[in-house]
């Protein structure tokens, strides 16, 4: 099980990490959660967040699905978090 988070964690940060100019900052963990699914936290500069997030949400929207996607196969659900 923690293959598969440290893969969903590794998938994020490929999409993000080149998204962002300040790479120093950029903090991906994931964690299995207690109810058996996988919690992915982003923290990035306060200036780059704007850029993971994207105009109307669509940056963000578009990894929460992708890391929806690579999970499906073992029956997991992820959760994307952008912290603040």
């Amino acid at each position: 099980m923690a293959d598969q988070t440290e893969d969903l964690a590794g998938l994020v940060d490929a999409i993000v990490r080149p998204l962002i100019e300040v790479e120093d900052e950029l903090d991906i963990t994931a964690v299995d959660t207690e109810d058996g699914n996988i919690l992915v936290e982003i923290r990035v500069n306060p200036d780059d967040a704007g850029k993971v997030i994207g105009r109307q949400g669509r940056v963000i929207k578009a990894i929460r699905t992708l890391a929806r996607a690579a999970a499906s196969r073992s029956g997991k659900l992820v959760d994307v978090e952008l912290i603040d």
